[in-house]
Parts: structure tokens; C-alpha cells; sequence
């Protein structure tokens, strides 16, 4: 695994920790890309690999909730898969479904996800953050992320969010702990 800089907002790497790489599906949803021009989602499933997780799926699914559903529900239904980045669909568009779609199937939201995105986002774009509804939570047990389609969002949502709370040696806390203990 690649050397790491320190998380932004006050938290820490610890060494004494052993790194447990995750198995993450990456989905794009749009009904515009193709495996060619999906940028954002192989932006997503490099940066995956590159941080020492197990690309465990990638597909692309139209603008469509039943659609979306589907492959999310599939995926947290399979053993294989921890985490579920999903890119596109988050806009105030007509088209933009993805939180329609998968809020439903939430367990539990993570909440606080929003709230950190919309920061690290305004770092980056400013005001224009509001018009992105990425959001968080747990599907029956598989942690899912929905980010904007952009590939600048999916830096910030993964370099400086996602990518640290899937990692287990981040204190004094991370959400990879929710399922780490089930892994070997």
C-alpha cells in the first residue's frame, strides 16, 4: 500500500494498526456513459486499487431508481462486497434519481457524511455544493456513498472523505470498524 498523508480535520493514522484492505463495487449511474466515457467511475475503482482496497464490482446503470435499486440491493446482498461508491445522479436535474433511489433502502443514514461532504465540497466549488444531494448510509450491512458524477467531486468524496473512513487504522474513528470485524 502507497504511503499515506495524514487525514484532514484532526485525525490520525495509527502505524500499530494493520491496514485491512475492503472489497468495494463502484456504480455509476447515468444514462449518457458508456465503459469508455465513464470517467468518474474509473476514477473511483483506480483510486480504490491505488489505496490498497479490492475492486469488487463496477457497473453503470441508467438514471432510473429501479435500476439503481437493483444493483445496489444485489450488491449488499452479496458476501463479496463491503462498500458500495456510487458516482452521478445526485443533482437537481429531472433525471438526477440516485437519492431517491437509495435513501429508501438505508438502514441507517450516515448523516454526518452529508454534512462533511458539503464542507470538503465547498472548499473546492463553493456555493455550487448545494446543488449536490450526495448522501450516505448502511444497506444491510454493506456501507453505501453516493457521490456527484463529476470527477472532481469524486476526488474530493474519496480523497479527502470516503478513503479515510474505510481505513481501519483511522482514529479515533472510522466507519470501516462496522464491518472489518467480519472480515479475514
Amino acid at each position: 500500500m502507497k504511503e499515506q498523508l495524514e487525514p484532514p480535520g484532526g485525525g490520525r493514522i495509527d502505524p500499530a494498526i494493520a491496514f485491512r484492505g475492503l472489497r468495494i463495487a463502484v456504480l455509476t449511474v447515468s444514462d449518457t456513459r458508456d465503459d469508455d466515457s465513464d470517467t468518474s467511475g474509473k476514477l473511483l475503482a483506480d483510486r480504490v486499487v491505488r489505496d490498497g482496497h479490492m475492486l469488487a464490482g463496477r457497473a453503470i446503470v441508467k438514471d432510473e431508481i429501479s435500476c439503481v435499486q437493483s444493483r445496489i440491493l444485489a450488491w449488499s446482498a452479496d458476501p463479496a462486497v463491503d462498500v458500495v461508491i456510487s458516482t452521478g445522479g445526485t443533482g437537481l436535474s429531472g433525471r438526477d434519481v440516485t437519492p431517491e433511489a437509495v435513501r429508501p433502502l438505508f438502514d441507517k443514514a450516515i448523516d454526518g457524511f452529508e454534512t462533511v461532504w458539503h464542507l470538503t465540497s465547498f472548499q473546492t466549488v463553493g456555493l455550487s455544493t448545494m446543488q449536490s444531494r450526495a448522501c450516505a448510509g448502511l444497506v444491510k450491512g454493506t456501507l453505501v456513498f453516493c457521490l456527484p458524477g463529476s470527477n472532481g467531486a469524486c476526488k474530493d468524496g474519496w480523497d479527502r472523505v470516503i478513503r479515510w473512513q474505510l481505513d481501519s487504522r483511522h482514529r479515533p474513528c472510522n466507519l470501516a470498524e462496522l464491518i472489518c470485524s467480519d472480515l479475514t
